[in-house]
């Protein structure tokens, strides 16, 4: 159950009205890092979660996310909200209107005429919200990971925002933004590191002859190593060749009987000639076809 609190989890205070700083900000509203792609993330997550604490802190963080959407879109609506009037209006000249909500090449023009100058769910480049930005896979050992990741992107996504902007209302409810990924990045953390052992994801243990080997598949100088490639762990193979398994490297198939005939079959039917030079298209179009004559 959900219950709608008519204030904002933080006061938003916009200076004065910026289409374009309004656009921007719609990739926190309607994009891949944005909260409602977060919120749809831990709440699907925490739907079919059985340990109670997790279960607990994937409702807590997706209700906040939620609350963080209006808290962005709000900025969206504000910053936009001289637009609006202008444009439903039309009190200014042909073309003068163009000219001041696109401001410094910007596409706020384009989100003014299609959606009103409100939020729509799109990110900053007018790119409709998809549910494929949900990646959660059911396993919290690996949907953890994620979150951290996805926190960790939001939280850059919000400092650049950030070094957007002059006008000190809108940096400071951005900041308080930014600041609860690092909270809730360090929540997941605390999440998936009380579950042990939790690596590898899943049950499954990796094959051993392969866990910690790693492959110089990047040929050519420099050639770096580091802990990801060198110590005690790691078995460093300076020339991987095909077949790591001892086998033969090709693709193959067991078939019956019937369908290998059926196969070479179809192989005799649509078998090339090397030694043919036929006339094509090409030939024709080029007026080169006496030459094959």
């Amino acid at each position: 159950m959900f219950l709608h609190n008519k204030r904002l989890q933080y006061t938003v205070r916009v200076a004065e009205p910026n289409p374009g700083l309004a656009n921007l900000l719609l990739e926190q509203f309607g994009g891949a890092q944005g909260e409602l792609a977060a919120a749809s993330r831990y709440f699907t997550q925490a739907l079919s979660e059985d340990d109670p604490g997790r279960k607990d802190l994937l409702m807590d963080i997706a209700t906040e996310e939620l609350s963080h959407l209006e808290v962005i879109g709000s900025i969206i609506v504000m910053l936009n909200k001289g637009a609006k009037g202008r444009m439903a209006e039309g009190v200014e000249k042909e073309g003068q209107l163009y000219r001041d909500i696109n401001g410094a090449g910007n596409d706020s023009h384009i989100t003014s005429l299609l959606y009103g100058a409100g939020s729509p769910l799109t990110n900053s480049a007018g790119v409709p919200w998809t549910a494929a930005y949900v990646d959660t896979i059911g396993e919290p050992t690996a949907d953890m990971r994620s979150n951290i990741a996805a926190e960790a992107r939001a939280k850059i996504i919000y400092e650049r925002l950030m070094n957007l902007t002059d006008d000190p209302g809108v940096k400071e409810a951005l900041g308080f933004l930014m600041t609860r990924e690092i909270a809730h990045q360090m929540s997941f953390e605390k999440a998936l590191h009380s579950i042990q052992p939790n690596f590898p994801q899943g049950k499954l243990p990796g094959m051993p002859e392969f866990t910690n080997v790693y492959f110089n598949m990047s040929q050519g100088e420099p050639t770096v190593r580091g802990p990801w490639n060198q110590g005690d762990e790691w078995e460093f193979v300076e020339n991987p060749t095909p077949a790591v398994d001892g086998g033969d490297g090709l693709a193959s198939v067991q078939l019956s009987k019937k369908d290998e005939a059926l196969l070479m079959d179809m192989k005799a039917r649509t078998m090339s000639n090397p030694e043919s030079d036929p006339m094509t298209g090409a030939d024709l179009g080029s007026g080169m076809q006496g030459d094959k004559l």
